[in-house]
């Protein structure tokens, strides 16, 4: 596999997983709703639990601008995908939604200046909560409760593990991190550094996104972050893990759910690589 990385610590082997594909047994998608106390208000989210009683360790997953459901579903078969992937390696995933449960659809084409949801402060609220509601959960391995996120939500992602953001009372910390093509242009100019082991991971032609803002990012971490990694697929564009999805521009395009310009597409071969790498960062 083509790729270029920056690592400011080495990683393990990914030996560990053709021994643990062929141990997991196949899990069925089994969907629950869940309900999350948010202040006063309500966090709706989606659940995914392997058989028994645990505990499993959990990944909070966070969608993308285009939100959580689909047109007749209440998970966007992209996640109900990478669900499928965790849950065969033992994990739960929780996924909120955190559009839905305020009411709004799609809030790619929103500009900044007046989303009522933002990756800073409402996404990381809501990331919060869905900790605060996993941690009471009988099922849940308190310590290895992680972050996944994709775009919007991967830009959450960051925010929630800056030290800056490090919560009173959140105790264990979050176990790792993982973030697809968020958008790094203003955590690069922020100093951005992390305080639980971070993986990035984008397309070299990213044009929704900005690979250069990422590698700023990571590289300007260096020496007083927890681990950080940069991954960067050459040939890849935004959304390169996606199943089945031709390359193509969006701009002249009025779909809400689509960011307003640039090209997504999925790469069989960064697709691949990235749920190795993913999982092998879930299992550190």
């Amino acid at each position: 596999m083509r790729r270029s990385a920056i690592a400011f610590l080495p990683l393990l082997a990914l030996s560990w997983f053709a021994s643990g594909c062929a141990a997991d047994a196949a899990q069925p998608l089994v969907l629950h709703q869940v309900d999350i106390p948010l202040g006063s208000a309500t966090l709706h989210a989606q659940l995914y639990k392997p058989d028994g009683d645990g505990p499993f360790p959990v990944v909070i997953a966070l969608h993308g601008c285009g939100g959580l459901a689909g047109h007749s579903e209440p998970v966007q078969p992209r996640y109900r995908d990478w669900a499928e992937q965790l849950l065969k390696a033992g994990n739960a995933v929780l996924l909120p939604d955190s559009y839905g449960s305020r009411e709004l659809g799609p809030q790619c084409r929103v500009k900044e200046r007046e989303r009522h949801v933002l990756a800073r402060r409402e996404r990381v609220a809501d990331i919060m909560a869905s900790w605060q509601w996993l941690v009471q959960q009988p099922w849940t391995a308190r310590n290895r409760i992680s972050l996944v996120g994709w775009a919007n939500g991967a830009s959450a992602v960051l925010w929630a593990v800056r030290p800056q953001l490090s919560f009173r009372g959140v105790e264990p910390d979050f176990r790792s991190a993982i973030a697809f093509y968020p958008d790094c242009r203003i955590s690069a100019g922020l100093g951005w550094s992390a305080r639980v082991p971070t993986l990035l991971l984008i397309g070299a032609k990213d044009d929704v996104s900005s690979p250069p803002a990422c590698r700023q990012m990571i590289d300007g971490a260096r020496g007083r972050s927890a681990l950080t990694r940069i991954v960067v697929y050459p040939g890849a564009y935004h959304d390169f893990d996606r199943a089945n999805l031709p390359l193509h521009a969006i701009s002249g395009t009025s779909d809400a759910a689509l960011p307003d310009r640039g090209h997504l597409g999925g790469d069989p071969e960064a697709r691949a690589d990235s749920q190795k790498l993913v999982a092998e960062w879930l299992k550190r």
